[in-house]
């Protein structure tokens, strides 16, 4: 789909020539800040300051959010996205979709070209503006934005007149200057380029009367004289200079005929090159940053990048796009940094290659390289020249090669450090290929009808190719041999893990995968390359900085040395602070290193996995504890040496940990069942339900509870099975699969019964009574949480007695007996409050808020219900969030506040939604005035 975004006037979207509605005025604000900083991460803070200012709504974060997802919406198309990164947001498109960056990049292209192209780009540039920019957007950001602009706009306007001057047009630009100037009546340059045009015309008394007006203003409103500048031309114009009436020869784009040839070294440009816009317009803004700075200095950009993620491409693409800004010729050389047949360049090598490019006779040549070096960079100053420095394997290959001015584009599998902070080379690391970029990619190779014939084997093709341009070019070069093959054989084999990298040999060394990153591993230090390869062990998609201490039994200090190299060598990134992620195929490669080295590699492989699991499971204890600290606890034994479980000081930073290892919790359960370590599984199924059931991960907690079940058959264990068989009824009437859920509460109740456990009875009779009040079975309910309060006071157990007094009273409030209900839930509140359990007294508070409302104390009910809103905000409890302020704004309905009602519902919709929750349809209900019949709610239960 075509996207434009219009500032340069009133704001306006247009996706294939339709206007699209954006939202209201806020929303406006929102889109403008991501728009302005196209792809560019915008960190939230800063995004609400654009948008509100000083002034930021109550929740301002929530509120934005929601714009956010508006916009997400609004702009459904495949070359528009707005994500989240670390710190903040990001808007990815193409600039030249957004006409603010149309506008800037042809200003930028103009300071470059000769005079008539100048004149031409700047007159485009100009024709982009419809107006004031942004003219219905008002906050104090953007209108410092709206002043830049203007301001930007001014410059091009006096540009593209000098360049018309110069080029002897002086007649067309009378039609605007006199206007111009008056508009600006103390600016010096466009009176002193009306005074020219003024002259050359004939109009001699005029121009003389122009210099008269401007030099009254300055004198009047400022108390000057006019500029050096400004009183030289008056004087040349008086004494009728035979300079001024004849155009100066227009600026050339480049100096005279060269002294030297001119070398074109660039190998051909990649044919199915696809994607890449933001990093396009990346080194052409690095440029253009270059070109504004005084003294002509060198600009250097570094493409960073793991092996075969395409930056030799890029590279050259980028210079095929600007072959024209360096008409003095380009220079190219690969250095050869990680090539497996062949050492690296050495510079003086490169150096003498690129004096023979510049013409030098071999007699000419000084034997000295240091003297060599000197003689190239000599040839090379004050040329418009590109010089590629492909492959490079560190800074000290790249130092020598780097001329005084020019550009230069250096490649490489390592961040180099040095000539990034001694030099002022720009980095730009390159992420793989979006889902998008690489099906072009794909389809540019293989063609549109071959991709179109087999979707599902394409799909799982990207799938497993992850975004790797090196990995998509091997398997479409295999599918090119075969055109008869289908494309689900090669699908196939790159389905199975134990094969992937073997269906991406392409059969020479350049275009082996495992050669690539072979190459990259054997460069590094013994002690990264042992990290390198357990991190290809560790459960999850990625890893924190104390897990992967615990992999490599290291301390986390030691830990940190070798992720920082193994990011260097880009084996390794960093998307959030403290998070560690690998590509797949190089997590598979690196899985195939680990333990190499050693005279045991499977024992180190299990040691390794031991500790691993071990700190998962202890942390997650930890975590859970700070959650759930009035919860029955189980008790792991203690973490063996070389791991190191992580404490947390509130549940805040526990919930923090729960959602950064989501992913990796649920894969190191499946990692412990494949090397069936059966007491982790049950442990760390117990020690995620508190999280899951706040978040909502219903199916992530039925899984692994099923997991545990089977894992506590397998260890014979009654007393954890039955915690297994309540685990997964739990979730399954969460889920709506009462019948199911009914079956495991029989086991669960049956098993502790035949063990004495009065806690576990009462667990599994609230669990039944929680199944039955979820399908508006109240009557059938109560008997069972009336059992739970028996059994829990006969244990003495205080916590479990506040929970099933709370719930007796809100079978009760739901039988019609108000009074009974506030009697069992006032006095669960004040046994809540005394242990100080805050999840079970904001649970109390909800069941209050229900029972004041039916007995029509809507004020009380409205409080009740704020109050428990505050602390599962506070817990960041994000389902009974959304059941609350559900229940609010029911409450501010019944009391004729539409507004305030629909503000709740809507909070509650955008959480319901995020969690992918059924209910999320009775509150769009709501907000949409369509009455549905509720089912039965449950407020949240501990235990």
């Amino acid at each position: 789909m075509a996207v434009e975004f219009r500032l340069l006037g009133d704001l306006e979207v247009h996706i294939d020539g339709r206007p699209v509605d954006v939202g209201h005025v806020q929303q406006r604000y929102v889109l403008v800040a991501l728009l302005l900083d196209t792809n560019r991460v915008v960190p939230l803070d800063r995004l609400l300051d654009r948008v509100w200012g000083d002034h930021p709504p109550q929740r301002a974060r929530g509120t934005l959010y929601s714009y956010l997802s508006r916009l997400r919406k609004a702009l459904a198309t495949d070359d528009v996205t707005i994500t989240r990164r670390p710190g903040g947001y990001v808007l990815t498109a193409d600039p030249d979709t957004v006409d603010v960056h149309r506008f800037r990049r042809l200003v930028a292209q103009a300071r470059t070209a000769d005079d008539e192209t100048a004149a031409v780009l700047l007159a485009r540039a100009l024709a982009l503006w419809r107006g004031s920019p942004l003219a219905t957007c008002d906050t104090p950001w953007l209108t410092a934005v709206r002043d830049e602009l203007e301001m930007a706009r001014w410059a091009a306007e006096l540009d593209r007149n000098e360049a018309a001057l110069r080029c002897g047009r002086h007649a067309e630009l009378l039609g605007e200057l006199p206007a111009c100037a008056a508009a600006h009546p103390l600016d010096e340059r466009v009176a002193g380029q009306l005074m020219l045009a003024l002259y050359r015309a004939g109009r001699r008394g005029d121009a003389l009367a122009c210099y008269q007006r401007i030099r009254l203003h300055l004198a009047d409103d400022l108390g000057i004289d006019p500029s050096p500048p400004l009183r030289d031309l008056h004087r040349r114009v008086l004494t009728a200079d035979p300079a001024l009436t004849v155009a100066p020869r227009a600026r050339p784009s480049t100096a005279a005929a060269a002294r030297v040839p001119v070398p074109r070294q660039l190998p051909a440009p990649p044919r199915a090159f696809t994607g890449r816009t933001g990093e396009l317009a990346e080194l052409t803004a690095t440029l253009d940053a270059g070109a504004d700075q005084d003294g002509g200095a060198v600009t250097i950009s570094v493409i960073d990048g793991t092996g075969g993620i395409g930056k030799t491409w890029l590279a050259l693409r980028w210079a095929y796009d600007n072959l024209s800004r360096f008409p003095d010729g380009q220079l190219y050389v690969n250095l050869r940094g990680f090539d497996p047949a062949i050492d690296p360049v050495p510079p003086a090598v490169a150096v003498r290659g690129f004096l023979d490019a510049l013409g030098v006779s071999p007699e000419a040549i000084p034997p000295d390289p240091t003297t060599q070096a000197a003689l190239y960079r000599s040839l090379v100053a004050d040329r418009r020249m590109l010089i590629v420095l492909d492959n490079a394997r560190d800074s000290a290959q790249v130092i020598p090669l780097v001329p005084a001015t020019g550009t230069v584009l250096v490649t490489s599998r390592h961040q180099l450090t040095s000539l990034i902070t001694e030099h002022g080379a720009r980095p730009l690391p390159l992420d793989v290929l979006t889902e998008a970029d690489a099906r072009r990619l794909l389809t540019g190779h293989l063609g549109a009808d071959r991709v179109a014939a087999e979707p599902e084997a394409v799909t799982a093709l990207l799938r497993h190719c992850a975004g790797l341009p090196l990995a998509l070019g091997v398997v479409a070069a295999r599918a090119s041999i075969r055109p008869d093959l289908p494309l689900a054989a090669p699908a196939a084999e790159l389905r199975e893990s134990t094969t992937r990298l073997d269906a991406l040999d392409g059969g020479e060394l350049a275009v082996s995968l495992r050669t690539v990153l072979s190459c990259s591993s054997m460069a590094l230090p013994r002690d990264a390359a042992r990290m390198f390869g357990l991190l290809g062990l560790a459960p999850g998609p990625d890893i924190g900085l104390p897990a992967a201490a615990s992999l490599a039994g290291l301390s986390p200090a030691a830990a940190r040395v070798l992720l920082r190299r193994l990011i260097a060598a880009h084996l390794l990134h960093e998307p959030v602070s403290g998070r560690y992620r690998m590509h797949d195929l190089v997590r598979l490669f690196a899985a195939e290193q680990a333990g190499a080295d050693c005279a045991d590699p499977a024992g180190e492989r299990h040691a390794a996995l031991r500790r691993v699991l071990d700190h998962y499971l202890h942390t997650a204890h930890a975590a859970d504890r700070q959650l759930a600290p009035h919860r029955d606890p189980i008790i792991p034994g203690p973490p063996p040496a070389g791991t190191t479980p992580e404490e947390f000081g509130d549940h805040n930073e526990a919930l923090a940990w729960f959602t950064a290892e989501h992913a990796a919790l649920l894969a190191t359960i499946d990692r412990a069942a494949d090397a069936g370590i059966d007491t982790h599984i049950w442990h760390l199924a117990w020690a995620l339900t508190t999280y899951f059931n706040r978040r909502g991960h219903w199916h992530d907690h039925a899984a692994t509870y099923a997991a545990a079940l089977r894992a506590t058959r397998r260890m014979a264990d009654r007393h954890a099975q039955a915690h297994a068989h309540r685990g997964i009824a739990v979730a399954y009437t969460w889920l709506g699969r009462y019948d199911d859920a009914r079956t495991h509460l029989e086991h669960a109740l049956g098993l502790f019964g035949r063990l004495g456990d009065l806690a576990g009875q009462a667990l599994s009779h609230r669990t039944l009574a929680r199944l039955s009040a979820q399908q508006g079975e109240h009557r059938q309910a109560l008997p069972h949480d009336e059992r739970a309060l028996a059994l829990y006071q006969a244990a003495g157990h205080r916590s479990g007695q506040a929970t099933a007094l709370n719930a007796v009273g809100w079978h009760h409030a739901h039988l019609g007996d108000h009074q009974l209900a506030l009697t069992h839930c006032q006095r669960a509140l004040a046994l809540h409050q005394e242990l100080g359990d805050r999840h079970g007294t904001a649970a109390t508070w909800d069941s209050l808020g229900y029972i004041h409302l039916h007995l029509g104390h809507h004020q009380h009910a409205t409080e009740c219900y704020q109050h428990a809103l505050d602390l599962f905000r506070d817990l960041d409890d994000r389902y009974q969030q959304a059941e609350t302020a559900m229940n609010l704004g029911d409450t501010c309905r019944t009391i004729g506040d539409i507004d305030t009602a629909h503000t709740h519902w809507r909070h509650a919709l955008d959480v319901l939604d995020e969690l992918g929750h059924p209910r999320a349809e009775q509150v769009r209900a709501r907000l949409n005035h369509r009455p549905t019949r509720p089912r039965g709610r449950l407020p949240v239960r501990s235990g």
